[in-house]
This record gives C-alpha cells, sequence and structure tokens, in this order.
C-alpha cells in the first residue's frame, strides 16, 4: 500500500494515542495492543488479497458468515447499557456489527462489478436490497440506530453509483419519506430522546443532552492551543462522558486546542482526498477487476466519511448523538481491527 495512504492515518493514530494518554494512561498498552492485532490482520489479509483475491472470490461465504455472528450476537451476545452489541473473546468484546460493514462492502461491491445484463439490472435492486435489509434488521434490535442507518447508506450510495435503474431508487427513497412517521414511531425512547434533545439542549441539560454540552464545554476549553496534556478538567474529572471512546475528540481538542483539532481534520481530509484519486482512476471501466475496485474504494469512503463527520460533528454539537466511533482515535479493539481490515482490502 502506498505511504499515501498509511501515513495521515498513523499520524492520526499517534494523535489518539497521545489523547488517550493524557485522559486514560492506564489504556495506552491495551490501544498498543488492538494496534498491534490490527497490524497482523492487515498484513495477512494485504498478502490474501493481492495475492489470491480471496475476500473477493468468497465474498458471498464471508457475507454469511457475518450475517450468522449477528445473529448470535442478538441472542447471545454480552449486553453493556441496555445494548447486545458484542461477543466476547476474552482478549476484547468483538463489536459484530461494525466489522461486518468491512465485509458486507465486499459483498456489495462483487454484486455490482459482476452485473451487465439489462435484465439483471432491473433484478438487481430488489435482490440486493433484501440482502441489506437483513443486517440491518439485526443491527437495529441490537438496538444500534446509527450503524444500522450507515449499513443502509453504504447500500444506497453504491446503488446509486451501479446500473440499477435510477428511477427504481428514486421511488423507493420517496417511500422511505413517505415512512419517516412511522419509523420515529419505532424508534426507542432514547433515540427520540436525542434527537429532541439536539433540537433543543435546554429541555433537559441534567440528562439527555448533558453528553452534548460536556462536549461542547471540553471543546470551548480548549481555546487555540488547549490546556496541554493531562490537563483537561473535563476528562479529568469524568465531567465528559465516554471521553475515551465517543468523546475522544472533544478530550483532544481539550488538550490540544482549535490547532489540534485542525490538523487531525486535516489529515484525515489528505487521507480521504487520496482515496478518492484511486477511486476514480477505476471509475466508469468496464472490466471486472476496475469494477469491483470503484466499488470497494466507493463503500469505503462512504463508511469513513460518514463515520468521522458523524463522530465530529456530535462532539461539536452539530448533528445529533450517535454511538458512533472516531477512526483510529476513539479506544477499541472493534474499532481498530476493523479499520486495519478495510485498509487491508483496499485494491
Amino acid at each position: 500500500m502506498s505511504l499515501v495512504y498509511f501515513l495521515p492515518i498513523l499520524f492520526i493514530y499517534l494523535f489518539g494515542l497521545i489523547n488517550l494518554f493524557g485522559i486514560r494512561s492506564d489504556l495506552v498498552p491495551t490501544s498498543l495492543m488492538h494496534f498491534g492485532i490490527g497490524l497482523v490482520f492487515f498484513f495477512v489479509i494485504r498478502y490474501l488479497q493481492m495475492n489470491k483475491h480471496f475476500f473477493r472470490s468468497n465474498a458471498r461465504f464471508f457475507y454469511i458468515f457475518f450475517i450468522l455472528l449477528l445473529v448470535i450476537t442478538f441472542f447471545f451476545g454480552m449486553e453493556i447499557k441496555g445494548s447486545r452489541r458484542w461477543l466476547d473473546l476474552f482478549i476484547f468484546p468483538l463489536q459484530t456489527s461494525e466489522i461486518f460493514k468491512i465485509f458486507f462492502i465486499v459483498f456489495l461491491a462483487s454484486l455490482f462489478a459482476k452485473v451487465y445484463n439489462p435484465i439483471e439490472n432491473n433484478r438487481l435492486f430488489i435482490k440486493t436490497l433484501t440482502l441489506t435489509l437483513i443486517p440491518f434488521f439485526f443491527i437495529y434490535k441490537q438496538p444500534d440506530l446509527a450503524t444500522s442507518i450507515i449499513v443502509f447508506g453504504i447500500f444506497f450510495i453504491m446503488a446509486l453509483h451501479s446500473s440499477i435503474p435510477k428511477k427504481q431508487l428514486m421511488i423507493f427513497l420517496m417511500i422511505i419519506v413517505c415512512l419517516l412517521p412511522i419509523t420515529w414511531m419505532a424508534m426507542h425512547d432514547y433515540q427520540k430522546a436525542r434527537i429532541l434533545s439536539f433540537m433543543n439542549p435546554e429541555l433537559d441539560s441534567s440528562g439527555t443532552s448533558y453528553n452534548m454540552v460536556q462536549a461542547n464545554i471540553a471543546v470551548g476549553s480548549g481555546n487555540l492551543f488547549g490546556k496541554g496534556l493531562g490537563l483537561g478538567k473535563q476528562s479529568q474529572l469524568s465531567f465528559l462522558p465516554e471521553y475515551h471512546t465517543d468523546f475522544a475528540f472533544s478530550s483532544l481538542v481539550e488538550q490540544f486546542g482549535f490547532v489540534g483539532g485542525f490538523i487531525v481534520i486535516i489529515l484525515y481530509i489528505i487521507f480521504f482526498l487520496s482515496v478518492f484519486m484511486r477511486m476514480f482512476r477505476h471509475m466508469n471501466r468496464r472490466d471486472y477487476d476496475e469494477q469491483y475496485s470503484f466499488y470497494y474504494l466507493l463503500g469505503f469512503s462512504v463508511m469513513m466519511i460518514v463515520q468521522t463527520a458523524v463522530n465530529i460533528g456530535m462532539n461539536l454539537g452539530i448533528v445529533p448523538i450517535a454511538g458512533i466511533t472516531l477512526p483510529f482515535i476513539s479506544y477499541g479493539g472493534s474499532s481498530m481491527i476493523t479499520f486495519m481490515i478495510a485498509m487491508a482490502l483496499i485494491p
């Protein structure tokens, strides 16, 4: 893999590691272990990807395998704070929906890349939609609304650039819009409360909107250059919940200020631009390998950009709170290994 891809990610991870040292130094060895495990996965999967196209050739198998893991998680997974999203691997809890996203992208890319026949194009939408709704249901019921929406968003953007007739997609989108009131009624109370508190934080500043308020305080108190490593009061005094996971960016800005947060965002932009440049080289080519590369990079970009934008957005108070990690910054084994696998599968 070119250093153009790897260097920005390495610098982002180092920023995250230094940030973690300032807020939870006891977790640094574990974070390094997660990164080490991720590197092992990276090199093994990279070898299989480059030499045998192993994962692309077996995309259907991996889709079924991870669907089964989602089902097992749904019935037998670890329950943490009312959510059943993890399988206990003893070393760390694996969030199966995280790693599923990667192989879901591989599966969709393999399907979209091989369809040229007009008859197959008409059938492709129903086929891929059905294959998307199955994992969507199990992830939503964990409950994990944010990840289920990301899975659906990956499907829709990839389908939008595929040979599926655009009329079918537009009709489906209109149906989704019409069903929004029903979707609202089907949401859990805490999910509704997050949206309502985002729209008006003053409704319950000590309850549902507490996380958002504290995140804004942490970001604002960082000023231009930050308070310094280990000197962030919001995280040190535990005013900011989940300050090493979902709200790691707020902790980072509190310690390193606007300058630190700006540098991290620029590193993400450099990485995204490099992925876009590679993706555009494969665009509009009829060869299967080229088409697969385009669709994988498209799905990968959607996943990375949405997670980055939503996480930073909720840390800044411009989008509702969602349980989404910031790639290579948020602490977590599942998140780290998932993104390392995703990087390894870049064609």
